[in-house]
């Protein structure tokens, strides 16, 4: 039997300035898919592309629009530019941007007040998939299945972390603590000063970098509930360790140069920006990824042909009860009422 191969289409990545969404923005593009880029600074979305060698200046290939995920407003004012210059539906979006900040005393808040990591990795993600979500549907991707010409699903695809997830070892690590959102009396008092974890409890920066990873993978285990006799494709994945990226900026300088060593040599766990970025197009254009549900893995088999499975998730993520409550809250939290 003939394999499926879907036609290029359009995608919404967010979080190109750097790693993982930069390479994933050229790997899109060598497949000949037309990338449109949603960062804080677009200038500087388009000197990274630049430097990569890729298209400049070629909106059918290449474009950047303004969107800072931490400000809601923001959110929606660009929501509404793309669509208002689009000449056709998406046919995916990426949510990869993400911010960690583990060296914080005290919380920095977002422009709705909310602690910045939950507001940028999940919040701003949260509205941006909601708003999109109608114009997703009316992709309309061909795809020849060898016999005849169809139509490939849109897809929704978040970027998780093994730090976030229970099955696994790295979902276990105590410092300084593992994922983990409580009872989430933190949403349900409106996520405001002096509240800054989705527990309610005290403020720990790196465990909230974490908790907001886990909303991301419950966000997209609840969209596949929820939408599951729709047309769109919901998956997570989780690339490998991609140690040396900017991610990791705000990190003390010697954890910066040991830390890629240390997956290098000691968990095997290290995987180069480029082959991650490889990793997020496969999941975003090959139809064999076309599973909705999936939380994508290559675990430690970061071998170039290493073939993906699909990740088992920790209770945390896929418990109904939690999701649902997460997914109420959060649409409260962003000021959409269904």
């Amino acid at each position: 039997m003939a394999s499926l191969q879907a036609a290029p289409g359009t995608v919404l990545i967010t979080g190109t300035t750097s790693g993982v969404g930069l390479y994933a923005t050229k790997a899109l593009i060598d497949r000949g898919w037309r990338v449109i880029t949603a960062n804080r600074s677009p200038l500087k979305a388009e000197a990274a592309a630049q430097q990569l060698g890729l298209p400049f200046r070629r909106p059918r290939q290449l474009q950047h629009l303004q969107i800072d995920l931490g400000d809601l407003n923001s959110v929606r004012s660009g929501v509404k530019q793309l669509i208002e210059g689009l000449d056709s539906p998406l046919d995916a979006l990426v949510c990869n941007a993400a911010v960690y900040l583990p060296r914080l005393r005290k919380p920095q808040r977002s422009a709705q007040g909310y602690e910045i990591s939950m507001a940028t990795n999940h919040f701003g993600h949260f509205l941006l998939i909601q708003l999109l979500l109608d114009n997703l549907r009316r992709s309309n991707r061909p795809v020849w299945t060898g016999r005849s010409w169809g139509f490939e699903a849109p897809r929704v695809v978040i970027l998780g972390t093994v730090t976030a997830n229970l099955k696994e070892l790295g979902g276990k690590i105590p410092i300084p603590a593992p994922a983990d959102l409580g009872n989430l009396s933190g949403f349900e008092q409106g996520f405001l000063d002096p509240i800054s974890m989705a527990s309610g409890k005290r403020f720990k920066p790196g465990k909230a970098y974490k908790d907001s990873k886990l909303c991301n993978m419950i966000t997209t285990q609840e969209l596949h509930r929820r939408y599951k006799d729709s047309s769109i494709v919901f998956s997570s994945l989780y690339p490998g360790c991609v140690a040396n990226t900017q991610l990791f900026r705000n990190t003390p300088k010697l954890f910066q140069i040991l830390f890629p060593w240390f997956q290098k040599l000691i968990t095997g766990g290290f995987v180069s920006q480029s082959l991650a970025g490889e990793r997020v197009a496969q999941v975003v254009a090959d139809p064999a990824f076309g599973i909705s549900g999936a939380h994508w893995s290559w675990g430690n088999r970061q071998r170039k042909n290493g073939k993906q499975f699909s990740q088992e998730l920790s209770s945390r993520a896929t418990d109904p009860i939690t999701s649902k409550k997460v997914w109420d809250l959060s649409m409260k939290l962003v000021g959409i009422s269904e």
